[in-house]
């Protein structure tokens, strides 16, 4: 039995993931026993890409976020890359989806450029995060206490800066998601 046995984690993500950063979270949710959905914008598949400059593998999409339910999940995984987080951040039924995860208290992570989803739905005033370098300034902005760490946890909520923080972050979501909910994670 993994830490994660009779979890159901969703990730949420749209094209232009960055590969590694929902790849190597998955992979490790599972090995933790976790049974772990991919929500989208729409059905099919969603492409990820390597460093924002390759389109790489095609992930099969589990259900379109209009049909996910947070109440159906113990956690959230939100991979990042450019162009995955900002379709994500446009759309009013992800950011709802988001905030039930807050309002529940359950734990949320985040990586990259993923913060800027967490922006957009109204969650980061006043929490300790990271992210990529590129939107400390919009972290900043949106009432974030920003820190240069390989991982940050704040009541739940996980969030890392690149790729190269994948080990580290891997390991605070499992330990976050097995926790579960969080007094102090809030909407």
């Amino acid at each position: 039995m993994g830490k994660l046995s009779n979890r159901n984690i969703a990730v949420l993500a749209a094209n232009g993931f960055e590969e590694s950063e929902l790849t190597s979270p998955v992979q490790r949710l599972k090995e933790e026993g976790a049974t772990v959905h991919i929500i989208s914008l729409e059905s099919g598949k969603i492409q990820g890409m390597k460093h924002d400059r390759e389109w790489t593998v095609e992930i099969d999409v589990d259900k379109v976020v209009t049909e996910a339910n947070a109440d159906d999940y113990q956690g959230l995984l939100i991979p990042g890359g450019v162009l995955n987080p900002d379709s994500l951040r446009k759309d009013e039924d992800a950011l709802a989806f988001v905030k039930a995860f807050f309002e529940a208290g359950k734990p949320v992570a985040a990586i990259c450029h993923g913060p800027q989803v967490l922006i957009s739905a109204e969650v980061v005033k006043g929490r300790n995060l990271t992210s990529t370098k590129t939107i400390k300034i919009d972290l900043v902005n949106a009432g974030a206490e920003w820190e240069d760490s390989e991982v940050v946890v704040d009541q739940g909520l996980v969030t890392s800066r690149s790729p190269d923080d994948l080990p580290a972050f891997n390991d605070k979501i499992v330990e976050e998601f097995a926790e579960g909910v969080h007094d102090g994670q809030h909407a």
